[in-house]
């Protein structure tokens, strides 16, 4: 079986991630706070929230990741490229493809939302920020530093488990329970982003400061990612270079070339 072409890629990356920023933002726009009609609160609150982040994450990089690398997020792209295990012409495409399907996805979000009387997507669009828009009124530099740290070890959890030498198989489930904790974490803080795509996707919907502070989540996840890109070889070593090859071959069915060459 020939290698995905780009268009496969982008077309991968580009549901990826309109699931991600979908099913996270929404199941915090929609299904975070809700209160029946006796006011009892049936929402799914922080916990639910994380989890919808997480399985997202999940189920696309199981469905998709052998397409694209089910990256869904430029940060993770950047790291990837620093890492070497996707070519650097790929980056720019990438972005474009997870930007533009995360603004769809914001899109559909408030599309929806709209359709709720007296519903007004001014604060109310899941979107990040620092100051008086982070959720717990954290600073420009708790946000900053969280930001980094976190999309720091998710980088490293990402590139960790999908190295050669990790267990084959795991890397879905590594990656999504990463987020869900993530999320755990950062929600009060941030709102959490790590991922610069989500955050574009909802924030000029959202409007009420949340593009101006739109340049935060995109430079604290990058940041994160370059340094995990980097750090990651010196401190673990890497047992092969996959710039050439953004998906393992293995990992395709019939194999890698060498593999189906050996069965002729």
């Amino acid at each position: 079986m020939r290698s995905p072409t780009m268009g496969h890629r982008l077309a991968a990356e580009f549901l990826g991630t309109f699931w991600l920023v979908f099913g996270g933002c929404g199941s915090a726009v929609f299904a975070a706070k809700f209160l029946s009609d006796d006011k009892v609160s049936l929402g799914i609150g922080f916990l639910g929230v994380a989890l919808a982040f997480g399985l997202t994450v999940l189920t696309g990089v199981y469905a998709f990741g052998t397409i694209s690398g089910g990256h869904f997020n430029p940060a993770v792209t950047l790291g990837a490229a620093l890492a070497r295990r996707v070519e650097w012409k790929a980056v720019p495409a990438y972005w474009i493809a997870q930007v533009v399907a995360g603004l769809v996805a914001g899109a559909a979000i408030y599309g929806i939302a709209r359709g709720r009387p007296g519903w007004t997507a001014t604060g109310n669009m899941a979107a990040n920020g620092f100051g008086p828009h982070s959720p717990g009124g954290y600073s420009l530099w708790a946000v900053v530093l969280a930001e980094v740290v976190l999309t720091f070890v998710f980088l490293l959890v990402i590139l960790g488990s999908t190295d050669d030498r990790a267990p084959k198989g795991f890397a879905g489930l590594a990656i999504g329970l990463s987020l869900t904790l993530i999320h755990l974490v950062s929600i009060p803080i941030s709102n959490t982003s790590v991922n610069p795509a989500r955050s574009t996707g909802v924030a000029f919907f959202n409007g009420n400061g949340a593009p101006a502070q739109l340049w935060v989540f995109w430079l604290a996840p990058l940041i994160g990612a370059a340094i995990a890109g980097v750090a990651y070889a010196l401190l673990f070593g890497a047992a092969e270079k996959l710039a050439d090859r953004p998906v393992r071959d293995d990992a395709l069915p019939g194999g890698s070339p060498a593999q189906r060459e050996v069965r002729r």
